[in-house]
């Protein structure tokens, strides 16, 4: 095999490589040596059948797969030194007819882009600061009367119900006078003002008592998931069986009892450990984000054109998708599909520049996922599927790729991790309304146009 670079431009290559005919005869003869004991056709004795007869039959086939075999080998020889950033294409030079019949050598040329080579930024000369908030007694005291309000339950009440008062109803609805699919329930729980009924259904029974019984009138919305329902005129013959107003008293050790823990002084805990995890999540997301913005300013490399294109067309499909559905960013409302398009592919290049830099970061110093992390991830992804779990491992065992999405991520914090090892990081107190409050646009460098899209699109 013969491999010549051709053309050499930017990160671009394009390589010629050249398999002789005679090696591939080498090998077809080598092939047809070892099937030929093996080989039966009628008309002659088992394992006599001559070398030239094979040739003629089954030579074309053979060669085929040698050909095919060939590509395969040379093109991993070939590249064994490249860092490829994109998967080769291949383009067939010669004649594969010819090729086949031994009469000329195999041509043909793989192109690909190259992987940019840069010197990465002195991490020790980046500084960030970190925010961090304390969890004040306030705040766990006021997650506690969430968890107070969403827990405490309901108890039977007399006379008339309120809001937020639970009702346990019996209920007919018709349309024209005629009953409909799904229109009718017995003892129904609802809570008035939990907006989980027909628009103007809840509102109507404020008031109402125990064994009373009224005729609601709403409108289906027009937005009703039943199509035959939509916007539809309706009445429902509702009777009220029981009225249960929310139970009072504050949280103590016995209500603590009932959901789990042995004491209240154990619930606040809690809380307060999930809270105190939420703030280092929310201090540790704009840690990061400081970094990014910092390494990527210091970082103006070429970057692999078809890489760009690939998450650009990736970003690009999520943006049509939120239009289509009406959830488009509101800073990008009334701009041309150029001016985004322009705005949009600045955070692809910020965010394979910013991919390409951490992978080089964990190239040189060797940190690696093992397959014990990988598998655990995949297990707490299973532990969302109850009683599906082993169809979820099954996914991922069959799908690479899937792997590879799992892979990727924590990877990404593996680097972060070490990077916050070795750069400069000073703690900021600040307030909880301080640490979740969305950041600033960072001053953009010349070679971007918008940091403040690119953080919300890289992470």
């Amino acid at each position: 095999m013969q491999l010549t670079e051709s053309r050499s431009e930017g990160l671009f290559r394009v390589y010629d490589i050249v398999v002789p005919a005679a090696e591939l005869q080498q090998q077809l003869a080598a092939k047809i040596a070892e099937v030929q004991p093996r080989v039966r056709i009628n008309g002659f004795r088992p394992g006599k059948v001559p070398v030239s007869h094979i040739r003629k039959v089954y030579g074309p086939g053979m060669m085929q797969d040698i050909i095919n075999e060939t590509v395969q080998k040379s093109t991993r020889e070939g590249l064994a030194n490249v860092r490829a950033a994109s998967e080769p294409s291949l383009d067939l030079k010669s004649d594969i007819n010819k090729v086949i019949a031994g009469g000329e050598d195999l041509k043909f040329e793989l192109s690909l882009e190259v992987m940019p080579d840069f010197e990465p930024a002195d991490l020790k000369s980046i500084k960030i600061t970190r925010p961090i908030a304390a969890v004040s007694d306030e705040q766990v005291n006021e997650a506690l009367t969430e968890l107070a309000k969403a827990q405490r339950g309901f108890e039977e009440k007399q006379g008339a119900a309120a809001e937020g008062d639970q009702l346990v109803i019996d209920f007919l609805g018709r349309i024209d006078g005629e009953p409909f699919d799904g229109g009718a329930a017995n003892d129904a729980e609802m809570i008035i003002g939990a907006n989980r009924f027909i628009p103007g259904f809840e509102e109507q029974l404020v008031g109402a008592k125990a064994g009373d019984e009224r005729t609601l009138k709403v409108t289906f919305p027009e937005d009703y998931p039943v199509a035959s329902l939509k916007g539809k005129a309706a009445e429902f013959e509702t009777k009220v069986r029981t009225v249960r107003g929310p139970k009072q008293g504050e949280p103590d050790d016995a209500w603590a009892t009932q959901l789990g823990f042995e004491s209240l002084n154990a619930v606040k805990d809690a809380l307060r450990q999930r809270i105190e995890s939420d703030h280092n999540q929310q201090s540790r997301a704009k840690a990061k984000r400081q970094l990014f913005d910092q390494l990527d300013g210091a970082h103006d490399f070429e970057l692999p054109p078809r890489m760009v294109e690939a998450e650009f067309s990736q970003i690009w499909r999520q943006i049509e998708q939120d239009r289509a559905q009406g959830r488009l960013d509101p800073s990008d409302e009334g701009k041309s599909d150029d001016e985004l398009k322009a705005e949009y592919r600045d955070i692809a290049e910020r965010r394979v520049r910013l991919g390409l830099l951490l992978a080089e970061i964990g190239r040189r110093h060797k940190l690696e996922v093992s397959d014990e992390e990988v598998g655990r991830a995949i297990a707490a992804q299973a532990r969302n599927f109850p009683g599906q779990e082993q169809q979820v491992f099954e996914a991922y065992r069959r799908n690479p790729q899937l792997v590879a999405q799992v892979r990727a991520p924590l990877y990404e914090e593996k680097v972060v991790d070490y990077m916050m090892e070795l750069i400069s990081v000073t703690n900021q107190s600040v307030s909880r309304e301080e640490l979740f409050a969305e950041d600033d646009p960072p001053v953009a460098a010349p070679k971007k146009a918008k940091k403040s899209k690119a953080a919300k699109a890289e992470v």
